[in-house]
């Protein structure tokens, strides 16, 4: 199980390999949670729009394992653009995952999911007010960390002009064929981790031949080659899955990808289609 942690801007460690939560249902998800604890996995992401935070907060506590030696998380809506409904959400997540405190919650969106690929408009004052909301929280004793998701240079920057607390992360889709090495540059620079959601392209990834036979060469799954690629970017890798064998392979990645290989994939052709997942916003569709 592949058990390396980031240590973020504020000096808290982050394991860089997580599990993420979209799209199993609340009523599995607490069996999901547990059975990926049961094989190594510290770090579990949720969120608010999810609607599983009650389930993954169940599978927390009662998970056999310290609360502190999880790292959990949820994010704020994207519609929260209010500090008051920002900070409303906040203690509404902790109150359904019946927990105390949050490793770390982060704005899911800058712009409300109805808009996102089709408005100009960056919130920018409502993504401070919800930041607000965040540093309180986080003052608190509520989060250990925070920080934003979805958020392009603009975002941060107009985030950082006001700020009090830098965000820590920078939650974004980041797969073989889909490297936003710009911003990927910034946020480094800016001391801001980067988490890779999607890691394995929500599974199309798996219809490329080339990345299926350099995946054959290294004597691994196509998802191990694509959850490895991120790591070795340097970022923290969220694969979804609420399989246990899929969670057990996901994590068997301690293996290196060469300087060389890791260049092709870089450079890799951008897939045309995210399949009957097209149309969610955050692969370039609408809602």
């Amino acid at each position: 199980m592949y058990t390396k942690t980031i240590t973020l801007n504020n000096g808290i460690k982050i394991p860089q390999l997580g599990l993420g939560t979209w799209f199993i249902d609340d009523d599995k998800v607490a069996e999901a949670v547990k059975a990926a604890v049961d094989l190594g996995y510290r770090h579990i992401d949720t969120a608010q729009a999810y609607g599983n935070e009650r389930g993954v907060g169940e599978g927390v506590r009662n998970c056999k394992i310290p609360r502190e030696e999880l790292f959990v998380v949820s994010k704020v809506a994207a519609e929260h653009k209010t500090y008051e409904s920002a900070a409303k959400s906040i203690d509404e997540t902790l109150e359904k995952m019946g927990l105390d405190y949050l490793d770390m919650m982060i704005i899911h969106s800058p712009q409300p999911w109805v808009e996102v690929n089709q408005s100009e408009n960056r919130y920018v004052e409502g993504n401070r007010e919800a930041w607000r909301a965040l540093e309180d929280a986080y003052k608190a004793g509520k989060l250990k960390a925070i920080g934003v998701s979805n958020f392009q240079i603009e975002d941060i920057e107009s985030l950082l002009e006001v700020a009090e607390i830098k965000p820590m992360v920078n939650q974004i889709l980041c797969h073989i064929s889909n490297t936003p090495e710009e911003l990927i540059e910034f946020c480094k620079k800016k001391d801001i981790a980067v988490e890779a959601y999607s890691p394995i392209a929500h599974g199309e990834i798996l219809n490329q031949p080339e990345i299926k036979h350099m995946a054959d060469k290294y004597g691994v799954s196509v998802a191990q080659l694509c959850i490895r690629y991120t790591l070795q970017l340097g970022t923290i890798s969220l694969p979804k899955t609420g399989n246990p064998e899929h969670m057990k392979t996901n994590g068997d990645v301690d293996f290196e990808i060469s300087r060389e290989d890791m260049e092709i994939l870089e450079n890799f052709k951008k897939i045309e289609s995210y399949g009957a997942s097209s149309g969610f916003p955050v692969y370039g569709g609408r809602l």
